[in-house]
């Protein structure tokens, strides 16, 4: 019985001595961490899944040492925790060790990322702690070293935390091979115990798959089935008739957002890019100045030393308010918020909901998210994301399929160690999820380029990575595996340079081409400072305080979140509920005015309609559609009807898109008609007409830098003299070219070609889009001028437009058609 065993007692009395008890899930499983299984934990943010898993492994030692667990040390690696962040393995580890010293257990919690310092590495290489908080690249690392099986002989259990935001990424793949190789070691032993710790997404039995590879039916999906309560309120503008129908970054309502962040003890104002979290920084400052001190930016490119320090400040309750991205948007566990402000739509349910979670994030304490839009049609998006949170229509996650470029990066990283045997390691990584599916002739052919080249680069001895003697494989090269450990990892991103003061002192990291563009004395703002640019040394950007009253917000690469597919789904049938009356939604309610002139001017589609609008201009004939599918999927719908059209009669058009829509402007009439237009969308041909329409050589040459760079065919350059930009992606493009023209079964050629389609165009969702056009009813308007519908559309045609013509000015010229 559960109540006899002593672990269990411990914990139950230690909870009980601080006034709270165990929820149900989290009994559920230690029951079944107890009994050796591995599953899936899935509950809120703030309900303690952490605990779910690490007081199962901590009741579990106990029951086997009930009478000196107290006393027994140095036991060696028991817990392996992955998380995807580091800003999260800080507070995980404080949090362990805040019980394991309650309880007077002598187990040590370390932490191993990019950010451990060498000394602590090596107190770690010496004797292991029992829990070990790491990142899926520092886990490859470790792989990577002599003698790594020794490591992990006491090992029982591994913990995927946040395992939502791994899945369906390259990271994912990595945590996925890691675990293979896990396994393999703890053959002969009880097997290993593979958990996982996710938030809600639409396919949690497919994401317990993945993270166990071979189907295991003892595996559980442990459900919280706990309600966590959440408050959406937006925050409305006073007249919807003069609030910005686009281009603007909603800094419009900072004067109603103010007293919401001045009334709360914490607030965290997320917004989706960094350059829009310097400037709500700046504009935050500039119109309430006594909040001074009190506020803090955090995003990827501030120097590690500062988000740190904002990281502590939030936990101790020191900051009033704290500027943000994504880089806040998981699990840390910041108890003093008490409120969340999302600037802009965050164009996903999950994601929404990760960020609302950050408030209230304690048992029972209700979530309070204000939704601050950018432009107004925004608050329709806002009214869509109450309706898919009530029917909890959360997105899925689509897992990885064949990464080759990752597979190559992971046999290197065995072939730097011990080496391995071909035959044991094509068990193992067929074993996993993302390559249960490859062939025995796509594994000899990755080996075969390890050793040899394969057959464009067999004459260059640098590709020739591993040695091979019978079925084992090594590196003995010890410059080619100095070179891998510096670049273990799928994050590829273009290059990057410090920033420091010249007086000394790290703030932190811009992107080249940022850079290159500055002239020295220019000023822009990073990490809320504004800095004049004086010079460029040793691949750092030096630079000095300034005073300048105007500075320049530097753009980073990444660029808009694109609208997610149950999002969409939920807005076009909200647009449908605000034209029937019927609606009690303030957000819909205060659009009226806004629907009114679109309703009048053209036409406010329903659920199973498309609107189509035909409007002259002086700048030309313009057709604007509006599919509600997110700008990925409308840049390639948008390239495709172009094509489509073009084969009617020779004709040219440009191309602009959005979320809600794009549009195709030509300088002649353009031959869409009642009775032809459903041709457009048809599902015939689609595969050739996209082959014909998109350029998929160039977005496969794109694709195929980033898969270079993972596989190890471009090397990045050492710390501090990293490559520039332009030099990688010749590279990349020159190895492009060799493989097309040279090595076409080539398996990382294949691969640029098949992301290309699945991520860039994400055929699968364009298909299904078409399909639910071409069976849905199009309707086509002729306005007589421009509608609150395209009319943010246009503003972004304008932005991408090169013009010595301010947008601003533009923009004011174009309103007053209406």
């Amino acid at each position: 019985m559960k109540n006899k065993a002593r672990g269990w007692q411990v914990i139950t009395e230690w909870l009980a001595a601080h006034d709270r008890q165990p929820f149900v899930f989290q009994e559920e499983a230690w029951e079944h961490y107890i009994q050796g299984r591995s599953g899936l934990v899935n509950a809120p943010t703030g309900y303690g899944k952490t605990f779910s898993l690490f007081l199962g492994s901590v009741i579990d030692w106990i029951n086997q040492h009930p009478k000196d667990y107290k006393q027994k040390t140095k036991n060696g690696l028991q817990m392996l925790w992955i998380t995807p962040l580091r800003a999260l393995a800080k507070d995980i580890a404080r949090a362990m060790i805040e019980v394991l010293e309650e309880l007077d257990m002598p187990w040590q919690v370390g932490i191993r990322s990019g950010d451990t310092p060498v000394s602590t590495r090596q107190q770690q290489k010496k004797q292991m702690p029992e829990i070990l908080i790491i990142t899926p690249e520092s886990l490859h690392l470790l792989l990577g070293q002599k003698d790594y099986p020794k490591v992990f002989t006491t090992l029982t259990t591994v913990v995927a935390d946040e395992w939502h935001e791994l899945l369906g990424s390259k990271r994912g793949v990595m945590v996925e091979l890691g675990l293979s190789r896990l396994r393999g070691l703890a053959k002969g032993r009880a097997p290993l115990r593979v958990w996982g710790i996710s938030a809600t997404i639409g396919n949690l039995d497919e994401a317990l798959d993945v993270l166990l590879g071979k189907p295991d039916p003892t595996a559980v999906i442990v459900r919280a089935r706990l309600d966590k309560q959440i408050e959406l309120q937006s925050i409305l503008p006073d007249e919807i008739e003069k609030y910005p129908w686009a281009g603007h970054l909603g800094t419009k309502l900072l004067p109603k957002a103010l007293p919401i962040i001045l009334n709360s003890k914490t607030t965290l104002i997320f917004t989706n890019v960094r350059s829009q979290t310097e400037i709500w920084y700046h504009e935050i400052l500039r119109q309430c100045p006594e909040l001074a001190g009190a506020i803090a930016l955090h995003h990827g490119s501030i120097d590690m030393e500062l988000r740190v320090w904002v990281e502590d400040a939030l936990h101790e309750g020191i900051l009033k308010a704290v500027v943000c991205t994504s880089s806040l948007d998981l699990g840390v566990d910041f108890r003093p918020v008490d409120t969340v402000i999302q600037v802009g739509s965050p164009k996903g349910v999950a994601r929404f909901l990760q960020r609302a979670g950050r408030s209230g994030h304690q048992p029972g304490a209700v979530s309070k998210i204000w939704f601050l839009p950018t432009h107004s049609l925004e608050l329709v998006e806002a009214a869509a994301l109450k309706a898919a949170m009530k029917e909890q229509l959360v997105e899925s996650r689509m897992p990885v399929l064949l990464a080759f470029d990752v597979l190559i990066q992971y046999l290197m990283t065995l072939g730097i160690s011990d080496g391995f045997h071909g035959a044991e390691i094509w068990e193992e990584i067929t074993g996993t999820f993302c390559f249960r599916d490859m062939t025995e002739e796509e594994w000899q052919w990755t080996l075969s380029f390890l050793t040899t080249g394969g057959e464009a680069l067999y004459s260059y001895d640098e590709f020739k990575k591993l040695e091979r003697e019978d079925d084992f494989y090594i590196c003995r090269s010890r410059q080619l595996a100095l070179r891998h450990r510096l670049h273990i990892g799928t994050i590829v991103s273009d290059a990057m340079l410090k920033v420091k003061f010249i007086s000394g002192g790290f703030i932190g990291v811009i992107e080249e081409g940022f850079i290159a563009r500055l002239q020295p004395g220019d000023a822009f703002s990073l990490a809320g400072h504004t800095l004049e640019f004086v010079m460029i040394k040793d691949m750092t950007a030096l630079v000095r305080k300034s005073k300048a009253k105007r500075a320049i917000i530097p753009s980073w690469m990444g660029g808009r979140l694109p609208l997610s597919a149950n999002l969409g789904s939920v807005l076009r049938r909200t647009f449908s509920e605000a034209m029937s009356g019927n609606t009690t939604e303030p957000e819909l309610k205060i659009l009226q005015p806004l629907f009114n002139l679109q309703e009048n001017l053209s036409h406010v589609p329903k659920d199973d309609e498309l609107l189509v609008e035909k409007i002259n201009t002086q700048d030309g004939f313009h057709l604007f559609v509006y599919p509600f599918e997110g700008r990925l999927v409308h840049e390639v719908m948008a390239t495709l009807l172009a094509y489509r059209i073009s084969k009617r009669q020779p004709i040219t058009f440009s191309i602009a898109m959005n979320d809600y829509g794009f549009e195709l402007l030509s300088d002649q009439e353009i031959p869409v008609t009642d009775e032809d237009v459903h041709e457009l969308f048809s599902l015939e041909n689609l595969s050739t007409d996209l082959q014909t329409s998109v350029n998929a050589t160039e977005m496969a040459r794109r694709k195929f830098r980033d898969i270079a760079v993972i596989a190890g065919l471009i090397f990045q350059g050492y710390p501090g003299k990293h490559k520039a930009n332009r030099h990688l992606q010749s590279s990349a493009s020159l190895l492009f070219n060799v493989f097309r023209d040279y090595d076409p079964q080539n398996l990382l050629l294949r691969q640029a070609f098949s992301e290309a389609f699945f991520y860039q165009m994400e055929e699968a969702r364009l298909r299904e889009s078409l399909e639910r056009i071409y069976n849905n009813k199009i309707i086509i308007t002729e306005p007589a001028q421009l509608t609150p519908f395209c009319f943010p559309i246009k503003v972004d045609s304008l932005r991408e437009s090169l013009t010595s013509e301010k947008l601003a000015d533009r923009i004011k010229k174009m309103r007053p058609q209406f």
